[in-house]
């Protein structure tokens, strides 16, 4: 019988997820001993959180530019109908792209790339004229790249709020 998920979301599954967003790379044991189990339930906790697709992956996250990808942008593309999945296809195939998402609303794509300068950043434009039209915004910089999920279901910051007061 499979496991439900939200009965893998109490205190213990709560606190492993806060853990792994910390650092991914904690060892079994050491997970544990953070959480308040033993080393055996939590590899089983950890075992059934990836079986029912809480976990996903264990990665690791590489400095852009350290590679020499000194440009990131995002593409919003707009295409007709029969252009849609020719395009999904090629971004595909592209190297340059790091995500894709489908969009509601006037556009039907976000493509967020990253390239080695602003001419590949052109190139990359070009080859994606064939499929629609692409319009591309360039990253200055990104004060908030990533922030972890609140594992506690809800929106804390916005909860939380006390209500304006009027005098």
């Amino acid at each position: 019988m499979a496991m439900d998920s939200t009965a893998l979301m109490d205190v213990y599954g709560r606190k492993l997820l806060d853990e792994l967003q910390e650092n991914a790379r904690l060892s079994v044991a050491e997970l544990g001993r953070r959480i308040g189990l033993s080393p055996t339930a939590t590899a089983e906790r950890l075992r059934q959180m990836e079986e029912v697709g809480i976990l996903r992956a264990y990665t690791v996250e590489i400095d852009r530019e350290a590679l020499g990808l000194e440009v990131m942008a995002f593409i919003r593309m707009s295409c007709n109908g029969h252009q849609y999945h020719r395009v999904l296809e090629f971004v595909q195939t592209l190297e340059e792209v790091r995500e894709c998402h489908h969009l509601t609303g006037g556009d039907d794509l976000l493509l967020k790339v990253t390239t080695t300068n602003m001419s590949d950043l052109e190139a990359l434009i070009e080859a994606l004229l064939p499929y629609g039209t692409p319009i591309t915004s360039l990253v200055l910089s990104s004060p908030v790249e990533r922030k972890r999920y609140a594992v506690t279901g809800k929106l804390v910051s916005v909860t939380k709020k006390p209500g304006l007061r009027r005098r």
